[in-house]
């Protein structure tokens, strides 16, 4: 898969399919576009092409929405590729591309510098300065720049339309079960070691200690987890506490995991959480002793979860 980071691609990726969006998470209702879009494929001999955006806009015009994203940049890519993508363009979106008029991005970008033949986007797609370019406009537009507009249904589960928004809200909640099957992976996070307050190590616990910078908090609590360092192909089984640390006077947010039966110095290392099960809510024990022995409990119940194998 071919990365790009402005709009002057190479002369054999023109012409092709393009899907815009900000894809964040890349679950079920976005696999089921790509599906339809490899149809599309097929069918006319064309690439698929993605363009999407970093910052997404809502972080950006809302500069204090922190913690936001389902994936980061480079998971986004992963998926990408594996679902099908044949290139990507990663438009920096900033102040000078958001005051873009929707007609110019519409007749320089889509058509002069990508010469998109079909173009995939949901009903909700705003686009240009004020957000005043929407889908009837592309459709507006069609015959006069020879492409063609593709909308698609929203996928519909039990009444609920799949959505990043969705995806969002049942984390907070610690459903953890319920995204992973609409993701068909497991939820995780990546990130790299970071030196902590050595807190766990002293009550026996030894922890890898994870910023989460600008992904979505999950519900603070304990997590049965399964962690992969970068370039490996084995996952270790651990357990995870994502919170504050009530009981340490913590005020930062911080994923920390145990990994069982593992003693190597793992500092700088960069990791893949994949969070498997929610055990049980973030609380404050009135002492170190009582923390302890919840976390052995814990410990036995993180052991007996499943190791699940997803597709990606």
């Amino acid at each position: 898969m071919r990365y790009y980071k402005k709009f002057n691609i190479k002369k054999s990726d023109k012409g092709s399919l393009i899907l815009i969006g900000n894809f964040d998470g890349l679950h079920v209702g976005h696999q089921k576009l790509f599906k339809l879009a490899k149809k599309y494929k097929k069918k006319y001999k064309l690439k698929i092409g993605v363009l999407t955006f970093e910052p997404v806009p809502k972080m950006f015009f809302n500069r204090n929405l922190k913690n936001f994203r389902i994936s980061n940049n480079n998971q986004k890519n992963f998926i990408l590729k594996k679902i099908g993508a044949d290139f990507v363009i990663t438009k920096k979106f900033d102040e000078s591309f958001s005051k873009i008029n929707y007609y110019q991005f519409i007749k320089k970008i889509l058509c002069e510098k990508l010469n998109a033949k079909y173009i995939f986007v949901s009903s909700n797609f705003r686009f240009g300065n004020k957000r005043e370019g929407n889908v009837k406009k592309l459709i507006h537009f069609e015959k006069i720049f020879k492409y063609k507009i593709v909308n698609p249904k929203p996928l519909i589960k039990k009444n609920r339309i799949i959505s990043s928004t969705l995806i969002r809200k049942l984390l907070e909640k610690g459903f953890i079960k319920k995204v992973n099957r609409l993701l068909k992976r497991n939820w995780s996070i990546e990130g790299v070691v970071e030196k902590g307050r050595q807190q766990g190590k002293r009550i026996g616990f030894p922890t890898c200690n994870i910023n989460i910078k600008d992904y979505i908090i999950a519900k603070p609590g304990v997590y049965a987890v399964r962690v992969k360092f970068k370039n490996n192909k084995e996952f270790i089984k651990g357990i995870a506490n994502l919170g504050y640390r009530p009981t340490f006077r913590q005020k930062k947010i911080l994923l920390e995991v145990h990994l069982f039966n593992f003693s190597r110095n793992v500092y700088n290392k960069y990791l893949s959480v994949e969070f498997l099960k929610f055990i049980r809510k973030e609380k404050k024990f009135s002492s170190v002793d009582k923390l302890r022995k919840q976390i052995q409990f814990d410990l036995k119940v993180a052991k007996k979860s499943k190791n699940e194998q997803r597709k990606y």
